[in-house]
């Protein structure tokens, strides 16, 4: 089975740079609280640690 990272928003994006912004955004993530489910890659792995202080992570196997 392929693993899966179920990501949430757990902080505000206001004041924040704004390559953190896009990076969150490109992760599919809009709104406060919001929760998406992605592949767990290296690409995805290397946006969450770039806002890991925006976002709690949990791994999945689906």
């Amino acid at each position: 089975m392929a693993k899966q990272l179920e990501i949430t928003l757990t902080r505000s994006l206001i004041g924040r740079p704004e390559d953190q912004r896009v990076t969150v955004n490109t992760l599919g993530l809009r709104k406060m609280h919001q929760t998406v489910v992605q592949r767990d890659n290296v690409a995805i792995r290397g946006m969450v640690n770039k806002v890991s202080h925006l976002v709690t992570v949990k791994e999945i196997e689906a």
